[in-house]
């Protein structure tokens, strides 16, 4: 049996696929595992922040497509970067062990970030990190900042930027833990729905493919990333709009924390709401429904009518 993976060409998604290819062959003996590098639009477009250019999709639509046609059999996600609702035929059908779901900040002279200079220069191309950012330091600059993890900590080595903001589990997948000053709490800045995790997405009828990734699986990855995609996809969110959750297991409970900010963290709404994991998709839409009897819906009205006005 040959399994075709697809996979954006960076380091990191190339060090991710390489993870799961080595649990599929150390489980399934006699299987061949070939990765298939995919351009996606995201990464030719690294000149505009991803809200100008489309939102979430831009890491996987090509690779959907791949798998859509026959021409590979699994793709490899970062959660962050998929969208709230799939393309017809195709499932995420497991989820590994999540790494640090954490952002953290990478500086120059290793500072934290209540201690970087009023008026420092910030580099992030996340309107979510932005916005909880300014909402603590709004005396902070924040400079859009693309491209992958050795190019960003290049850019902040030349003197560019004072920090910059990273996702913890990006930078401990590489290898990287030493460059970090702080581990930024998710009481400050809550992370993106599904960061930290991967997904294995598949066609739908492939049953075969399915019934060998069933012991990649981790349940409570899972039901922690389904919450958090039902909270974004009742708020039909995307990048062009501060979105943040993050679900965990406290003992036989499950706690979702949600946060909505306008682009300039002016105004930040959270909340979070408890239950069981048989209950995770429900808790999604029920915080979600919160944040907007709390005004998220007007936020989002006036973020999105923005974006429709360019």
């Amino acid at each position: 049996m040959k399994i075709r993976i697809g996979t954006r060409g960076s380091t990191l998604a190339i060090v991710q696929c390489e993870w799961v290819k080595g649990r599929i062959r150390s489980r399934n003996a006699g299987v061949e595992v070939e990765l298939v590098r995919i351009s996606t639009k995201g990464d030719k477009i690294l000149d505009s922040p991803l809200s100008k250019i489309g939102g979430k999709g831009l890491f996987v639509k090509e690779i959907e497509d791949a798998l859509l046609t026959g021409r590979v059999d699994l793709a490899v996600h970062s959660m962050k970067d998929v969208p709230a609702v799939l393309p017809d035929g195709l499932i995420l059908t497991a989820f590994p062990e999540r790494e640090d779901p954490h952002d953290v900040l990478i500086s120059n002279g290793g500072l934290p970030l209540s201690r970087i200079p009023q008026g420092g220069r910030l580099g992030t191309s996340s309107l979510r990190r932005a916005a909880q950012v300014l909402h603590a330091r709004p005396d902070l600059e924040i400079i859009p900042l693309r491209g992958n993890v050795d190019t960003r900590l290049k850019k902040l080595r030349e003197g560019q930027f004072d920090a910059v903001i990273l996702a913890a589990a990006g930078i401990n997948r590489l290898r990287l833990r030493e460059e970090v000053s702080q581990i930024l709490p998710t009481a400050d800045v809550l992370p993106a729905i599904g960061q930290g995790a991967l997904g294995l997405e598949v066609r739908e009828d492939n049953a075969s493919i399915i019934d060998l990734l069933s012991s990649l699986n981790h349940p409570p990855t899972e039901i922690a990333v389904r919450a958090e995609r039902a909270f974004l996809q009742k708020l039909e969110g995307g990048c062009q709009v501060p979105i943040a959750g993050l679900a965990r297991q406290d003992g036989r409970e499950l706690i979702l924390e949600g946060m909505v900010a306008e682009l300039d963290g002016s105004r930040l709404l959270r909340d979070g709401i408890r239950g069981i994991g048989e209950q995770a998709e429900e808790m999604g839409v029920s915080l979600a429904e919160r944040l907007i009897a709390a005004g998220a819906g007007d936020i989002l009205d006036g973020v999105y009518g923005r974006y429709e006005e360019r």
